[in-house]
């Protein structure tokens, strides 16, 4: 929390301050890039497809160029060098995962991949390590509460991943990768097109060594290597029946083993994650200004730990009917959903089984008007849930074009979660929880010319009935329970930006956060109050280079002490490097950590050290 209005001001200064010395490099930065970028189509910012430009939300898109470029193995450490967005791991790749959108919980960033809902009825939010990055072609960050429009969960912000469809002539693929710590990785794949079908079909393996998960002085630490080993499938294809009906089916799966050291010393612990998520769907273009969209969705994730044995599975569907209408300059849309969520945690020696099933039913209308140099958009959604009943939210947002590539957005929104099964009625569970609630206002403030662009944006964030792991009392068990403890306010600002400048590329981010429980008025754990992204990339003599520089503050651990577990800063270096061989191979190459940075993402958790990586990666052209 911002304590003075003095405060807010002098952050304000600074981050306009920053902009401001973006901005006068810009212009003739874009008069040297050989052409202007194309505008994406982006889908999450309002569900339906719009310009990027046009948008009136703090987002980013991911293209499968840039996930290949980054060299990284995991989502989340792709996700980290996007602006507003950290993540935490209880060691190397494979171990548990959550990741930050504006400093807010993991569970309330709502999570899909090709339009199927991901999430976990346990301790709730998406298993990112679950998800194969190999397999993903597209990610597009919508940075704020779309609660009005997805429904539960989408608290902070929506993160929907896109795998690849076909399109023309069959294009086989093929990628082996060989790193540090024993890693190996490789990849093949087929898409394309014929007539009226198109396709895509991937399969991935990898494995590694790992490094030792746990530092040294932990009790009950076990100096072993904690490796990974993952497999993954992916399938898309899609058939236009006649120029009105198109038909969809995309599968996605992936099963990951990870080592990580338990309580108990000396013992070779695994997680073993399941992951399967597939989707129907039939679309209906009536005009150029109708069209319907129904989706069927179902998503299973299950996860174990041996020898000391836990489980639990959460399956997940989605029905979704959607309809657009365009009326001139206005846009208008209409939603039908229903989300079955379903939770089975076996019985171990500690706890016996849990079984719970439950259900949301939600209708939901939106309106886009442009008119002249301002665009308006509404939504609002009512949303029945088999446990707590009745819950409305809405959002609204402005935007206006003031000047040539110039934009500033103004917004509102609502937002809530739902409590999961676990946190209800597992041995730590609590039935009288009660659900979260958000209410958000944000300012943006965006430039954008031939390639080049800078934004600013900042927001407030109050969420009410924060629920954490408290102290015994509300459940039976004497180690503590789940509980509602109060409020939340995350609040900052964001600064970003990207261009070219001679030969070059650059690339940067800035954050201002203050996660803060106004409870305890203490800083949320593992979150970083201050976060810097920046990149560079040239092409020399056939050979592309780059570097980036990620840097993070101090962050805090979870304790019942109030900031007690400090977790420094840090700041990490890495280089890559690609060239093209022939006009079907590139090799690539990448260096992470280029400093040996001993840091931590969780206490008492260890992460890699300098490691590398080289890619051979083939294509037919």
């Amino acid at each position: 929390m911002i304590r003075s209005s003095s405060g807010r001001a002098a952050r304000s200064r600074h981050a306009l301050a920053a902009l401001a010395c973006f901005t006068p490099l810009l212009p003739a930065a874009a008069q040297t890039a050989a052409a202007a970028l194309l505008d994406p189509v982006v889908i999450t910012a309002t569900r339906t497809p719009q310009p990027l430009s046009s948008v009136l939300a703090d987002i980013s898109v991911v293209e499968r160029a840039e996930i290949e470029r980054s060299g990284v193995t995991g989502v989340a450490d792709l996700l980290a060098r996007l602006p507003g967005i950290e993540f935490s791991r209880n060691g190397g790749p494979g171990s548990a995962t959550s990741v930050f959108v504006r400093g807010s919980e993991t569970r309330h960033t709502a999570v899909y991949i090709d339009g199927v809902r991901v999430d976990s009825q346990s301790t709730g939010g998406t298993p990112w390590e679950q998800i194969p990055l190999d397999q993903i072609e597209r990610i597009e960050v919508l940075r704020g509460p779309a609660a009005a429009i997805y429904g539960s969960d989408a608290v902070a912000g929506v993160i929907q991943l896109f795998t690849k469809r076909g399109q023309g002539a069959p294009r086989p693929t093929a990628s082996l990768t060989v790193g540090s710590y024993g890693t190996l990785q490789g990849q093949i794949g087929v898409s394309g097109s014929a007539d009226s079908l198109d396709y895509s079909l991937s399969a991935a393996h990898g494995l590694s060594e790992g490094f030792d998960a746990r530092t040294p002085a932990v009790a009950g630490h076990n100096p072993d290597k904690d490796g990974w080993k993952r497999s993954s499938l992916q399938g898309r294809v899609g058939y236009q029946l006649n120029a009105v009906h198109r038909l969809d089916a995309s599968l996605l799966a992936s099963n990951l083993r990870s080592g990580y050291d338990d309580f108990a010393p000396g013992a070779d612990d695994e997680n073993r994650h399941h992951l399967r998520s597939g989707s129907l769907g039939w679309q209906g273009r009536w005009s150029a200004d109708a069209t319907t969209r129904l989706q069927l969705g179902q998503t299973e994730s299950r996860y174990e730990s041996q020898p000391n044995f836990y489980g639990t599975e959460t399956t997940l569907r989605d029905y979704t009917l959607q309809h657009e209408q365009r009326f001139g300059v206005h846009l208008l849309s209409a939603t039908l959903e229903r989300r079955e969520d379903e939770l089975l945690n076996p019985a171990t020696m500690f706890s016996g089984t849990l079984k719970g099933k439950r259900h949301q039913d939600a209708i939901g209308l939106g309106w886009r008007g442009d008119f002249g140099n301002h665009g308006l958009q509404a939504h609002v959604r009512h949303d029945e849930d088999s446990e707590f009943g009745g819950k409305s939210t809405g959002s609204a947002a402005w935007g206006w074009a003031f000047a040539p590539q110039w934009r500033v957005t103004a917004s509102a929104a609502t937002s809530f979660r739902v409590p999961t099964l676990y946190q209800r009625f597992s041995q730590y569970g609590n039935p009288d929880l009660v659900p979260e609630t958000g209410r958000n206002v944000e300012l943006g403030l965006r430039w954008a010319n031939a390639g080049s662009e800078a934004s600013l944006a900042a927001w407030r964030n109050k969420v009410s009935n924060l629920i954490d792991f408290g102290a015994p009392g509300p459940c039976l068990d004497s180690f503590g329970c789940y509980v509602n403890v109060g409020r939340a306010q995350l609040e900052g600002i964001t600064l970003a930006g990207r261009t070219q400048l001679g030969g070059a590329t650059l690339r940067g981010s800035l954050d201002w956060h203050d996660p803060r429980n106004l409870g305890t008025d203490q800083v949320l754990a593992r979150r970083a109050k201050r976060l810097a992204s920046f990149g560079a990339e040239t092409t020399l003599a056939g050979w592309t280079t780059g570097a980036e520089v990620q840097a993070a503050d101090r962050r805090f651990e979870y304790d019942f002490l109030g900031n007690a577990q400090r977790l420094g800063g840090y700041g990490l270096v890495n280089l890559f490097v690609s060239t093209r061989l022939t006009p079907e191979l590139t090799l690539e190459g990448r260096i992470d950590n280029l400093g040996d940075k001993d840091y931590q993402l969780a206490r008492n958790y260890a992460t890699a050290g300098r490691n590398g990586q080289v890619t051979l990666r083939w294509a037919m052209p």
